[in-house]
């Protein structure tokens, strides 16, 4: 399942990548594609499920990018939707078969009694933890001084070769916290 640096950056030359990447750098935030897009690189995929996350605000993240891709995009931001706080940090951008998904880090910490969240701002790390799988926690920064870097911290290219599927936290805290996550 070896994929060298230069296959990894490849894989993420297409122009919205750059100009995720310039709009974090002028908004001066961490971002990263994570999750599905990341890990089907690795399984040599196609994938068009592009989620990005940002050390910082997704939403302003978002808008700055629909206004580089310019006419044609078309962006969507979920303030009030679902299970509160959780979606008030996301927006996705559209342009023709392009869709964008934006995030901010995020913690979450649930109450025994509850299925709601209590979400803070978080770290990427943060962010990695709350993943259901360890092959969806995978990231790429889209950084200019670190562009195409893997952030692994679970191991899950390792399960990905060794057909493993594992839950980044204890799985019991992990499934407690969402049992929609067994499905």
């Amino acid at each position: 399942m070896y994929i060298n640096e230069e296959e990894i950056v490849n894989h993420i030359s297409a122009k919205p990548f750059h100009l995720i990447s310039e709009a974090a750098e002028e908004l001066g935030v961490e971002v990263y594609v994570i999750g599905g897009y990341v890990r089907d690189i690795f399984l040599n995929r196609p994938s068009k499920d592009i989620d990005v996350v940002a050390v910082g605000s997704g939403i302003e993240l978002a808008k700055r990018v629909a206004k580089k891709i310019g006419r044609g995009a078309y962006l969507s931001v979920f303030k009030n939707f679902g299970l509160g706080d959780v979606y008030k940090r996301q927006a996705q951008v559209k342009a023709g078969d392009l869709e964008l998904e934006f995030v901010g880090a995020r913690k979450e910490s649930y109450s025994h009694d509850s299925r709601k969240p209590v979400v803070e701002d978080g770290t990427l790390e943060d962010d990695q933890n709350r993943r259901d799988f360890t092959i969806n926690a995978l990231a790429l920064c889209l950084n200019k001084e670190r562009y195409g870097e893997l952030v692994d911290p679970f191991g899950g290219l390792e399960d990905m070769d060794e057909l493993t599927i594992r839950t980044p936290l204890d799985p019991d805290v992990t499934f407690s916290d969402d049992p929609l996550r067994m499905m």
